[in-house]
């Protein structure tokens, strides 16, 4: 804070000489009581009391969690490709081979092998029969460990309602598990392309919106998990937020002429940020991110450009009495924020006026 503390000091000394007001003041003997006189016309400001913020804004990149990159085992030619943008659910298509669907399933374990009756037990044959009872098959099978007669029959039923062949065995050229819904956002293969068993189909994020920003590590201070943030869209919107995760390791970003390690980019942290309330639909879009670095709890402020850079050095306020007469006295600063600073010292009170240069 000391930096910020000597720049705006400076700029509402720089403020008032442009203004009219006055930029430095003498207090004269300490111990003496400042010289009053009565004032001329100008503006005030009061002295109030409450709860002050310093708040810093960063650059952040609007965007959905989870990138990652589909393949499939189907081959084929690819007769339908979902739109970027849109979002696929459990029991729908991720795309089509030869009119045959690639079907999203939900689960964490990839399909890594063909699940038939007759494999061995496994975590990844209770995920099938969980996705099938969830999609409404498989009256009467038990959703455990074991692939039995009861779960080839929900599979040869769901494989029909899908138009696939009715093998009672599934493998990855039918079914992709992801974790849940996901939103497509780019297509890699296109209508009428031929597709080999393996190949990326599809780039795919998660639902939620978040913002991601690229902290310069020495501000890592700033923001914690949990913290509140505002968030401005494009357009001019505002949205609230919260801190979903702060990276603990720091990358090097590449200087804008290259160089390699040891060079001048600069060093951030990854921190994402949860966004609440509408937010459209744009991907990739800037935005700003206003960050709390600094809160003062019940103190007195008084406007930035209420200061006066004194000859003795330091900072004092132009009181300005009910009666109209003006006195310099000096004060302490302390946390800025909002526009204004925290100051203690020159019997000052809530309610009381300050000047500020005319507006």
């Amino acid at each position: 804070m000391r930096r910020s503390r000597i720049l705006i000091g400076g700029l509402a000394a720089a403020a008032l000489i442009a203004g009219g007001g006055i930029a430095f003041a003498a207090l004269g003997d300490p111990g003496e009581a400042p010289a009053s006189t009565k004032a001329a016309a100008g503006s005030t400001a009061p002295v109030t009391r409450g709860d002050l913020v310093d708040t810093r804004s960063v650059s952040g990149t609007l965007t959905y969690t989870a990138e990652r990159g589909i393949t499939t085992g189907a081959a084929g030619t690819v007769t339908a490709v979902p739109k970027p943008g849109s979002i696929v659910r459990q029991g729908r298509p991720l795309l089509k081979v030869d009119r045959k669907p690639v079907v999203l399933l939900y689960g964490e374990l990839p399909l890594y092998r063909e699940l038939r009756q007759g494999v061995s037990k496994g975590p990844d044959v209770r995920q099938l029969e969980t996705a099938l009872k969830a999609l409404g098959y498989g009256e009467g099978m038990t959703v455990d460990k074991e692939f039995t007669w009861q779960t080839a029959r929900a599979v040869r039923e769901w494989q029909k309602r899908n138009g696939l062949e009715r093998t009672g065995a599934v493998d990855s050229a039918q079914a992709v598990f992801l974790p849940g819904p996901v939103r497509v956002a780019e297509p890699k293969v296109a209508t009428g392309d031929r597709l080999a068993a393996g190949q990326r189909i599809l780039t795919v994020t998660g639902t939620t919106r978040i913002v991601h920003v690229d902290l310069d590590a020495e501000d890592q201070r700033l923001v914690k998990r949990g913290d509140k943030v505002s968030v401005e869209l494009p357009g001019g919107q505002r949205a609230t937020g919260r801190v979903s995760s702060v990276g603990t390791v720091a990358k090097q970003e590449k200087s804008e002429g290259g160089g390699g390690p040891g060079g001048s980019g600069k060093t951030t942290v990854d921190v994402e940020i949860r966004l609440s309330g509408k937010t459209g639909r744009l991907d990739q879009a800037p935005v700003t991110v206003t960050l709390e670095s600094e809160r003062r709890e019940n103190v007195l402020s008084v406007p930035v450009e209420a200061l006066l850079a004194l000859r003795e050095g330091g900072f004092g306020v132009e009181l300005v009495e009910a009666n109209g007469t003006r006195r310099i006295v000096g004060v302490e600063t302390g946390a800025y924020g909002g526009g204004r600073v925290e100051v203690t010292g020159g019997g000052l009170e809530a309610g009381m006026n300050v000047g500020v240069p005319a507006k």
